[in-house]
């Protein structure tokens, strides 16, 4: 009777090289080379191989190897909140009083796989064209209607800058939509909007966009899908995954009727009879009407006249336009709308709550104005500004700061570039944001960044003509961007350019000393030039008999009577030195400059 052989059971990563197959294995790379080669597979002991490759190998060398999938901590308490931040608004209400509501849909996935191709295929509008480097750069929610329903969108951005405003997305939505390329596969973006949409508590649908193209490849796709945790249903999972091209318009109709199968099972109500309730997809300034809020009505109704409490704000409902830019004078329960009277620039994800009259607006208002300062007095406590702060600036330059004005065209663009600043540099080198606003560029705005010696930037904005006169006068420098990417790379070059520079002298130019002549109570050097050139500017060095007399700058270059930027070889000039005037015949003037070299 043969002993039963327990064949081990290691877990390893879906991807790894050679080398660190072994390590899994306990084995020497060369076992596992050789065991490659035996299978047709020549491989070096840095190459990387695929789990099914490493499982066979295993298999042949008495292993069985299953799949490293680590544990992430279930998000439990986000969920919480995600969930009651979505569903606070019908806790309350009495079941009677709801009734089904559009479902509103976020469409995620990595950046360029065709979010906005996808909307602009189903609304048949063009926002690409319309946006910066054809990626969408802010929050907008749209509603189309289906065979007499209506869906409501929101477009997310999908650069990884905008994770922020991503993840607000998410938690506004009934259903994300998770867009992935045919030919490019579960990407970084991908998973992370995948994290977003979880921890929102919102079921995911995947469009798997692309597939006319050549090199488009489903089953790999599946299986990337597969490995995050979402099981297609034609593998046996529960993920609806639907083929489309929203480039051309395939499988459209297909995906917008499980969106609504999705909602028809999810149930979705609000009850419409009430006052209006809801969330912020965006706040902008705009320069006739002032500022506008783009609001999402999760329940009631919002109607035009009603007051709306925004944060510590609040004003009455003026106008309202639906998402194409018509007038409405309601919006139920879904609806995507702005609105116009609101005093200030609402912060893109703060929750809105429409009110009985002012009265009721100034008391809520009142209430949440005492609660900030309570925090803000509570955290003032807490993290009190200590001398040693100031000190690490002045003792040795230990720490430098790059300081910036911020202002981009509404709050949905501005997070993005201040979160991507604050993330530039170290401890030692850093970003510091002295102030983020939206608008225009204004002449405080220039004002303010002549007291801290700051930079201003400006993200989709203009400045304005006084800003501008007042910018020149006081020699403050402004850049203007409508690219994120271009933003954030300049920055880094900035604050790179703030590390100690390294310089090399490089000689430009000799000349010798042929006479000597008084100029005032000084001697100036009567010179031929010999090589190169000399200029006004450069540094120069006072040789003697193959001895260095003298080290310094040169105080004026002139040719005959008049003074010249430069001297070419061949010509003679005069030449003071900074200094230095005891000048003797047969001196040699080596000119040179110093370059940064890092």
């Amino acid at each position: 009777m043969t002993a039963e052989v327990k064949t081990k059971v290691i877990e390893i990563p879906y991807q790894l090289t050679v080398r660190q197959l072994a390590e899994h294995l306990g084995i020497s790379p060369i076992s596992v080379i050789k065991e490659l080669m035996n299978n047709g597979i020549m491989a070096s002991i840095n190459q990387t191989i695929d789990f099914d490759t490493a499982a066979i190998v295993g298999e042949e060398l008495g292993f069985e190897l299953v799949p490293f999938r680590e544990e992430e901590p279930e998000p439990a308490a986000e969920v919480e909140k995600a969930v009651s931040i979505r569903q606070q608004f019908i806790a309350s209400e009495d079941p009677a009083n709801l009734k089904p509501r559009p479902p509103v849909v976020t469409i995620l996935g990595h950046v360029d796989h065709g979010k906005t191709t996808l909307l602009d295929t189903i609304r048949n509008t063009n926002v690409v064209e319309g946006e910066a480097g054809g990626i969408t750069q802010h929050i907008g929610a749209y509603q189309v209607e289906v065979d007499g329903r209506k869906i409501t969108f929101v477009d997310t951005p999908g650069h990884a800058a905008f994770t922020a405003m991503r993840a607000r997305g998410a938690m506004v939505t009934d259903l994300a939509v998770l867009i992935v390329a045919a030919d490019d596969g579960v990407m970084p973006q991908t998973r992370e909007a995948i994290g977003h949409a979880r921890a929102a508590g919102v079921p995911i649908l995947v469009a798997i966009n692309k597939i006319d193209k050549a090199n488009a490849n489903l089953e790999k796709v599946k299986q990337d899908l597969a490995n995050e945790g979402l099981v297609p249903e034609d593998w046996g999972g529960e993920t609806v995954c639907v083929p489309i091209s929203a480039l051309n318009n395939i499988g459209i109709d297909e995906l917008l009727d499980n969106i609504l199968l999705a909602a028809d099972v999810a149930e979705l109500k609000a009850n419409p009879n009430r006052l209006a309730q809801g969330t912020v997809l965006e706040g902008k300034l705009d320069e006739r009407r002032g500022p506008v809020a783009n609001l999402l009505v999760q329940n009631g109704t919002l109607k035009q006249g009603d007051v709306v409490v925004i944060g510590t704000t609040y004003g009455r409902v003026r106008a309202m336009f639906d998402h194409r830019g018509r007038k409405v004078k309601t919006a139920p329960p879904s609806t995507p709308v702005s609105i116009l009277g609101m005093p200030e620039v609402p912060r893109a994800g703060d929750i809105f709550e429409a009110v009985k009259n002012r009265k009721a607006a100034e008391a809520l208002v009142a209430e949440r104005q005492a609660e900030q300062a309570e925090t803000h007095r509570r955290s003032s406590r807490a993290a009190p500004v200590t001398l040693e702060d100031f000190l690490s600036r002045l003792e040795g330059e230990e720490v430098k700061e790059l300081n910036l004005i911020v202002k981009a065209d509404v709050y949905g663009s501005l997070e993005p570039v201040v979160n991507s600043l604050k993330n530039l540099g170290d401890d030692q080198h850093k970003v510091r944001i002295i102030y983020q606003g939206t608008g225009n560029i204004s002449e405080s705005d220039v004002m303010l960044a002549v007291a801290s010696e700051a930079i201003v930037i400006g993200f989709n904005v203009q400045v304005d003509e006084a800003a501008r006169r007042t910018a020149e006068a006081e020699h403050v420098e402004i850049k203007l961007y409508r690219i994120i990417y271009k933003l954030i790379e300049d920055i880094e070059l900035a604050l790179k350019g703030l590390y100690e520079p390294v310089y090399e002298e490089r000689v430009i130019g000799h000349a010798e000393v042929r006479a000597v002549f008084k100029a005032g109570k000084k001697n100036v050097a009567g010179c031929y030039v010999t090589a190169g050139k000399i200029t006004r500017n450069a540094l120069v060095r006072v040789v003697r008999n193959r001895e260095l007399i003298h080290t310094s700058s040169i105080a004026s270059l002139r040719r005959f009577t008049e003074d010249v930027e430069e001297v070419a070889t061949g010509f003679e000039c005069g030449i003071g030195v900074e200094g230095f005037d005891r000048f003797a015949v047969g001196d040699i003037l080596e000119a040179y400059i110093r370059e940064q070299v890092n």
